[in-house]
């Protein structure tokens, strides 16, 4: 199995963001996000368990930087050309516009990005 990336559907789109997501990928959710400098998914993610992300996630930066802040304080930021896995317990924040694919258990995701929808309606 294979697809283009302009084939996987838009989940969300914003001034420089386009988030990309195709669920049940061989049980995974495979996503393709652009992502601007400044995006912090931390606030996003307060309500869920130590106000993080519980789903790991596996995938590889193409353009850019991005933080990841794990739940026990330690941060690594992974480089355009850097793969990476990303255990349950952290939050992200872009560093430098990014474009990247991360591969993830699409039930958790589900769960993290059903939660994510609602403060983001919240937020107005």
């Amino acid at each position: 199995m294979k697809i283009n990336k302009i084939d996987i559907p838009v989940t969300m789109e914003a001034p420089g963001t386009v988030m990309r997501a195709l669920p049940n990928y061989g049980g995974m959710t495979v996503c393709f996000n652009e992502l601007p400098k400044g995006t912090d998914f931390t606030p996003l993610l307060q309500g869920l368990s130590n106000d993080s992300c519980h789903c790991p996630h596996w995938g590889y930066v193409i353009e850019g930087r991005i933080k990841a802040v794990y739940d026990d304080g330690q941060e690594e930021t992974v480089s355009a050309g850097e793969v990476f896995y990303w255990p349950a317990g952290h939050t992200a924040i872009v560093v430098e516009d990014v474009k990247m694919i991360d591969f993830s258990p699409s039930r958790e995701f589900n769960e993290v990005i059903a939660h994510v929808g609602k403060k983001m309606a919240g937020m107005g």
